[in-house]
């Protein structure tokens, strides 16, 4: 179930995800980017992952925000999964926070490194037996309290920006970009950083490839890959399988074949990917 956010914070989150899952045996998530930053909250059971694709298995905290991701990272479990997924706008985590971006690229850091005991409490009280709608109020609340009424003015920058490489989506150079808004690359490299945690041409591939997902899930019966992957702007059918696998490890088709679809940059494997 996918909810959207207070009007208040719509500048900074883009919606809350609640996933169940009743599987006991042993499932593999796979998470990879979608130009966004989150907020996992684990309600039930424990999550461990192997954050570096080695072979040992650390617990990942109860809660625990994820960064803009350059490759993807594997999550497990042996048991019923509850999740509530806080999925941040590009810039939204540095709107609120001020924290630079950068800080938490591919990273994976517990809640209450960031939200001290706060973010604990409401770890807890998300646990409870409330309807939905009561925990998406308590997460209005909680995130309302961080929202200043200061706005930076390179956001008005960033905010273009986006919606540029949206509209292009993903097709673009930073010469363009640095014409369009009127400020040097450089300059704009260093503020998506900040923002975003990505220089803005790493931003746009996760934006093509988000629009190729698309279209391959709008696809009809007749349309083949090569079609597919020249109309989301990639130069051949390699180019394309290419940049999927370095951002979900899979390939085009095994994507569509071994894989079940929890969200947008959250995949299930069915059955176990094979690398």
């Amino acid at each position: 179930m996918q909810i959207s956010p207070s009007v208040e914070l719509s500048p900074y989150i883009k919606h809350y995800l609640f996933l169940d899952t009743k599987e006991v045996s042993e499932q593999k998530l796979r998470l990879f980017s979608d130009g966004n930053t989150g907020i996992v909250f684990s309600l039930k059971g424990n999550l461990t992952s192997d954050l570096n694709h080695q072979e040992v298995q650390s617990f990942l905290p109860d809660s625990f925000l994820y960064g803009q991701l350059t490759g993807f990272k594997d999550i497990y479990s042996n048991h019923e999964i509850t999740l509530i997924i806080v999925v941040f706008q590009p810039n939204g985590i540095h709107q609120l926070l001020g924290i630079p971006a950068y800080e938490f690229l591919d990273s994976i850091v517990s809640i209450d490194t960031i939200f001290n005991r706060d973010g604990l409490i409401l770890q807890e009280q998300l646990r409870e037996n409330y309807t939905i709608l009561k925990k998406v109020e308590l997460l209005n609340h909680f995130f309302g309290t961080y929202i200043s009424n200061k706005t930076a003015s390179y956001q008005l920058i960033i905010e273009s920006s986006l919606r540029f490489i949206t509209a292009h989506k993903g097709n673009f150079n930073v010469n363009q970009l640095a014409k369009f808004t009127g400020y040097t690359e450089r300059h704009l490299e260093r503020k998506f950083k900040e923002c975003i945690g990505l220089n803005p041409k790493k931003f746009g591939n996760i934006i093509k490839l988000h629009y190729f997902l698309k279209l391959l899930k709008d696809k009809s019966v007749d349309t083949n890959l090569t079609n597919i992957s020249y109309n989301a702007g990639f130069s051949d059918q390699s180019h394309l399988i290419k940049e999927f696998k370095k951002h979900t490890g899979i390939t085009p088709k095994e994507y569509l074949n071994n894989t079940g679809k929890l969200t947008n940059n959250l995949i299930k494997t069915v059955p176990p990917i094979l690398l």
